[in-house]
């Protein structure tokens, strides 16, 4: 293919082919797996439960049968439902995960657009799920979705603030929101004058870290914080009407995103892929193996938390966000602000 403004299309196409198949499939297909599979078997473990045993060894299997179950099951819609916005809504909840990966870098050059708001493009776009969450709500033409819709943009809105506060102190500390920039201000920095494995934020930042792991679960709207899919009260908010692969769009996208969250929380405190000591193609080597055990790091602590607390009531989760979160949130910066500029 001819050069067109000094640019090797083919390579470009070829390039371009790669990092989608890598963010719309590879990346997914191992958040899901990893956080279905490892997360939810450890977590039954510590309960004292075995959890799915027969599929596989060691119930490993039991995602391919639970998979295979949701496809042959019958593709319903409500008979006054919307029909369009109702086929639509899982889809926008999924797309809102996939657009999570473009900024997530893996290595140097392991990214897929290493924007210079890469930060405030991941949490602009984890909000577009909100949207699918209402559609899903209103067109399925059921009263139980609906209010577990309203409950879900009303929980979103609110922790979406200590979420994006909790960002904000890492973003003063390291001078810019790109996330490449974010891993290499931690590389690049030093502990008390020592920068043997550089300056992780979480030493500095573990309030920001604690704001981030706590809005997160919430955003997720998982235990304690699941107030929009409470089965007590709601049968199963938002989703009640849904069967079939479009559940599993739903499914798919609440582990996708827990897993996108961790990556960003592992990047943001933890340092992100990088190794120290190790630089150029030997780092996009081990920079995935790193960032991976680091992100099941953080995604234990999310879904241990999901299993330990009960559920709260409305008026608790709302009162916890803008009494306790966001004041926090706002000293958190103040403080890293007054640091920053004096030394």
């Amino acid at each position: 293919m001819p050069l067109i403004l000094g640019v090797d299309l083919s390579a470009y196409w070829a390039t371009t082919l790669l990092k989608v198949l890598v963010v719309l499939g590879l990346i997914p297909a191992g958040a899901i797996i990893l956080g279905y599979v490892f997360l939810l078997k450890m977590m039954s473990h510590m309960q004292s439960r075995l959890g799915p045993m027969e599929a596989g060894p060691h119930g490993s299997l039991q995602l391919v049968a639970d998979g295979l179950k949701f496809i042959q099951k019958e593709d319903i819609f409500p008979e006054r439902s919307d029909r369009f916005v109702f086929a639509a809504a899982p889809i926008v909840v999924l797309l809102s995960t996939f657009l999570l990966y473009i900024v997530i870098p893996a290595g140097p050059r392991l990214i897929v657009e290493d924007l210079d708001t890469g930060i405030f493009f991941a949490l602009a776009v984890s909000s577009l799920s909100v949207l699918g969450i209402l559609m899903a709500g209103w067109a399925s033409a059921n009263k139980y979705s609906l209010i577990g819709a309203l409950r879900a943009a009303g929980q979103l809105i609110a922790y979406e603030l200590p979420l994006i506060l909790a960002v904000v102190g890492v973003v003063i500390q390291a001078g810019t929101m790109s996330l490449q920039g974010i891993v290499m201000a931690q590389a690049e920095g030093e502990i008390f004058g020592v920068g043997i494995i550089g300056n992780p934020f979480i030493f500095t930042q573990l309030i920001g870290f604690m704001l981030f792991l706590v809005a997160a679960q919430a955003e997720l709207t998982q235990a304690p914080f699941d107030m929009p899919v409470a089965e007590s009260e709601l049968v199963a908010g938002f989703m009640t009407e849904y069967t079939g692969f479009r559940f599993l769009f739903f499914f798919m996208g609440e582990f996708g995103t827990a897993f996108a969250f961790s990556a960003i929380g592992a990047t943001l405190f933890l340092g992100g892929w990088y190794v120290p000591g190790v630089e150029g193609t030997l780092a996009d080597v081990l920079g995935p193996l790193v960032l991976g055990a680091k992100i099941m790091a953080v995604a234990f602590f999310i879904f241990w938390f999901r299993f330990s607390y009960p559920r709260l009531r409305e008026d608790q989760l709302q009162a916890f966000a803008w009494k306790l979160l966001i004041p926090l949130a706002l000293v958190n910066i103040a403080v890293t602000g007054v640091l920053k500029v004096a030394f």
